[in-house]
């Protein structure tokens, strides 16, 4: 790996178990990784699930509670993952462990179980045992019949927190009950197939969800479901901004807390984790409360400077996701659903579709907020979005390759002088690469992959600064190693947009451009993102 490329973001050890004109630098070595950097809390959350299976039995054994009844709410809530969650809404504290325990209930699942706090934050079977006394105790305060699984339906819904009726029903019967009569599956993350939860026939004697015939106004897909938390935006403004964030919870408890007046939060749409619902709860022409923070461009590669010090909230729509920032991945099912609303969304309100105005709740509010964390999909997301949108023949390759789908594109860097930097705003995607000129190419090569020949306009994305070449060398050449073109650039004006280098005939294969470094001296060349159209 070349020692300046950009890092993939580090991935969170987590569970899944079955039943987030300045000067350029010079270039310094990054320092090598050491040989286990995971804590205590994280390799023990990496059990396996043969180990994990035996503790969802031992805890059902041990506290009087259906161990497919721990699991199945284990999966409704957190998917089976060990996640470490964040504060979200205000009002509803943070979520830990496989059962997605919160708050009081967190503290008093840990009294009931003779655990600390710390061990059933970060210890799966601590956790699990902690959800099983709370089960337990409600079970006796209900009198339920603790050999029907099906009674134990109203001591599932206490266990959740929803106060909602409708999504007090709905995280039962789609939710817990659904599991335990479908099944499920996962894989660790190193993985290991996970054992099936069996279907059961068992049925909540729980009230049904009433039937939902409200329809979004926006979104046909969407139920509507209004909230009272939103206001007018301000007069003359443009939407101009999709947010994405992550409930920190599941999909029935977000929707239901966004509704409620007390909350003081809202959000325009909700996505369930399997993506078969969405909740819109706040019309796309109002103003939801979904972002604490003022607009800083800086923080946004340094676009839309002109809405600086304005509440995000006033030009964006946000959609929250049922699941958390902490996750290891998220469902197909979920990106893809999400996806084609926030085509309709910026199709709707002519949107920009890319990285600066499809953007992650935490980027924006960097101080208390991570979501939707780093293992969020950007390049699939943004890449599907604009598929659904009718921009599938584009393909734009990043500088990092974390955002480069690259069975259809990739980056090469050549030599030790390109060093990675994000000093000067504007760039594509999460920085560029720099490197001062000299008489020699050590290229950064983009290539791209076509499936059949085809004319293809070529766009570069650089950010400009005074320090930058005015000759930088995009030098084009196909798939059969013919050099159709070298384009010299002024790289000091024209910074932050798409630049058309031109248009050409490209055979089947991989083709690429490469920015060389060999041109006047004593500047510095700026590869960012090439974008084939």
């Amino acid at each position: 790996m070349h020692p300046f490329r950009k890092p993939l973001a580090t991935l969170a050890a987590a569970l899944a178990l079955a039943a987030c004109g300045p000067q350029e630098p010079v270039p310094t070595q990054t320092p090598a990784a050491t040989e286990d950097s995971r804590t205590p809390a994280q390799r023990e959350a990496e059990r396996t699930p043969y180990e994990l299976e035996a503790a969802f039995a031992k805890a059902g054994a041990d506290f009087g509670v259906p161990a497919d009844l721990l699991k199945a709410i284990s999966y409704t809530e957190t998917r089976w993952e060990m996640v470490r969650g964040e504060v979200e809404f205000e009002g509803m504290p943070a979520a830990y462990g496989l059962m997605g325990l919160r708050g009081e209930k967190l503290s008093e699942g840990a009294r009931l179980a003779g655990v600390s706090e710390e061990a059933v934050r970060t210890q799966p079977e601590a956790n699990i045992r902690a959800a099983a006394a709370l089960l337990s105790s409600y079970a006796s305060e209900l009198k339920l019949d603790r050999a029907d699984v099906g009674a134990w339906a109203p001591a599932a819904a206490k266990l959740s927190g929803i106060d909602n009726a409708e999504a007090q029903a709905q995280y039962i019967h789609q939710g817990v009950y659904d599991v335990m009569r479908k099944g499920a599956v996962a894989q660790t993350p190193a993985g290991d197939l996970a054992v099936a939860l069996m279907p059961t026939q068992a049925q909540a004697k729980f009230p049904s969800p009433g039937v939902v015939s409200s329809m979004s106004a926006d979104y046909a897909p969407a139920i509507w479901r209004a909230s009272p938390n939103y206001n007018a935006r301000p007069a003359g403004t443009d939407v101009s901004m999709v947010v994405i964030h992550t409930c920190e919870g599941s999909y029935s408890s977000c929707w239901s807390w966004l509704v409620n007046s007390a909350s003081g939060v809202s959000a325009h749409y909700v996505v369930n984790e399997s993506g078969s619902e969405i909740s819109q709860l706040v019309l796309e022409s109002n103003r939801g409360w979904h972002v604490g923070a003022t607009y800083d461009c800086n923080l946004n590669g340094g676009v839309m400077c002109n809405l600086q010090g304005a509440s995000v909230n006033n030009f964006s729509v946000g959609i929250e996701h049922g699941g958390f920032a902490s996750q290891t991945s998220f469902p197909a099912g979920q990106i893809d659903a999400s996806a084609r609303l926030t085509c309709d969304i910026t199709k709707g309100q002519t949107i920009v579709r890319d990285s600066y105005h499809i953007v992650a709740h935490g980027r924006l509010q960097p101080s208390s907020r991570t979501d939707p964390g780093p293992n969020w999909p950007w390049s699939s997301y943004i890449s599907k979005v604009q598929g659904y949108c009718g921009a599938s023949g584009n393909i734009v390759i990043d500088s990092n390759q974390a955002n480069n789908d690259t069975a259809k594109g990739y980056v090469e860097v050549t030599g030790t002088s390109w060093a990675s930097s994000s000093n000067v705003g504007g760039y594509y995607g999460s920085g560029y690469y720099a490197s001062p000129t000299a008489a020699v190419s050590e290229p950064v090569t983009f290539y791209f992959y076509l499936p059949a020949a085809a004319t293809k306009t070529i766009d570069a994305w650089w950010t400009s600064a005074t320090d930058r070449s005015t000759t930088a060398p995009f030098i084009i050449t196909n798939a059969s190693g013919t050099r159709l073109a070298t384009v010299n650039v002024n790289q000091q004006i024209n910074g932050g947009k798409w630049n058309a280098l031109g248009t050409w005939s490209f055979p089947a294969g991989w083709n690429k451009v490469q920015l060389s470094r060999w041109t006047t001296a004593g500047y510095y060349v700026i590869a960012d993102a090439i974008q084939v159209r």
